[in-house]
């Protein structure tokens, strides 16, 4: 996108119906994996982003497919909206050869450099200085592309979020701090972690400029990360973005859990009720977007999709014996 265009026209440019589009392709997806997880043909944790969806597809609508983001445990969001191949994706579920990583990482572990997505890691922080170093190398390399490091509320708690952050702005990298904030590393209430201070003011100590937006709200997330991105290509630095949000489902796995302590049946389904799809959904149909009709026949599109990707992934093969050792050590 040129950087002439101003927020606002980057998001008219982008489309709400491609964003809804892609948060209830993701919305559906990720729900088929939380249906069929019980068959036990996927033998891998899953870490669902079902009610986040804004957050990532919001971030990857204002970027190019040659800049480079880096993901977390909770990848399938950030791999989808970047472009990547559902058949791959679904294939390394399932432990075959024609996944992402070969069938070896399964969900946790998304590579997909064609789309730009870079890779993800479950260790909570570790993806963080890879997207700085993605930035460092487009500096090096005099590119005016843009590395995005996502990751939650619990890796601001990582002393690798600090390093990066200093060395970030320190030379002025083109990199995005994208926190998703879903108030709780795993079990533990954000407010149980931290100390009552605005998340934001880590970044600021490090002189970052940072941004707080609704990460329900595809729209906004989109205008906000298209205004950083364009400061990074203009060679003004890293931005710190933090987009509150809720998961709905297990931290790891495919049910709700609501009722198991650490929040309450009525806090879920307050957030509930702000789903950043359905509220999407709701504009474009009283804007004349969006019939239902023509919703019902993008909800049939997607389940085709996804019924072909499961077919692909269900009759691949898996990864030969003999192949174990490959990858394992560089050279």
């Amino acid at each position: 996108m040129s950087l002439a265009l101003d927020s606002e026209t980057q998001v008219a440019v982008a489309g709400r119906f491609a964003l809804y589009r892609q948060m209830l392709r993701i919305r559906i997806i990720e729900e088929w994996i939380a249906d069929h997880y019980a068959e036990e043909e996927m033998r891998c944790p899953v870490h669902l982003s079902i009610g986040q969806e804004a957050v990532a597809v919001g971030v990857c609508a204002m970027l190019r497919r040659a800049d480079k983001v880096v993901s977390n445990h909770r990848a399938h969001a950030h791999y989808l909206a970047k472009g990547g191949d559902l058949h791959a994706m679904m294939a390394e579920i399932y432990g075959k050869a024609a996944g992402t990583c070969g069938g070896r990482g399964g969900s946790m572990h998304l590579f997909d450099n064609e789309a730009g997505l870079l890779l993800s890691l479950p260790i909570v922080g570790s993806s963080i200085p890879i997207g700085v170093g993605a930035a460092l190398a487009f500096r090096q390399e005099r590119r005016d592309n843009v590395a995005v490091a996502f990751f939650g509320d619990g890796a601001i708690e990582e002393g690798a979020f600090h390093e990066s952050a200093n060395f970030a702005v320190l030379k002025s990298l083109p990199v995005l701090f994208v926190c998703e904030n879903n108030l709780f590393s795993v079990y533990t209430r954000l407010d149980e972690r931290q100390p009552r201070r605005p998340i934001t003011d880590l970044a600021k100590a490090h002189a970052m400029p940072v941004v707080h937006g609704d990460g329900n709200d595809a729209i906004e997330v989109a205008r906000l990360t298209a205004e950083a991105v364009a400061s990074a290509r203009r060679g003004q630095g890293p931005t710190f973005l933090l987009f509150d949000t809720y998961r709905w489902r297990e931290h790891c796995g495919p049910d709700y859990d609501d009722d198991i302590g650490y929040r309450t049946p009525e806090e879920a389904a307050e957030w509930r009720e702000l789903c950043p799809v359905t509220r999407l959904h709701q504009e474009l149909v009283a804007g004349g977007t969006l019939t239902e009709e023509a919703n019902a026949a993008l909800i049939a599109e997607i389940e085709a999709e996804i019924a072909a990707a499961i077919a692909f992934a269900k009759t691949a093969p898996f990864p030969e014996p003999t192949t174990a050792m490959d990858h394992v050590y560089a050279g």
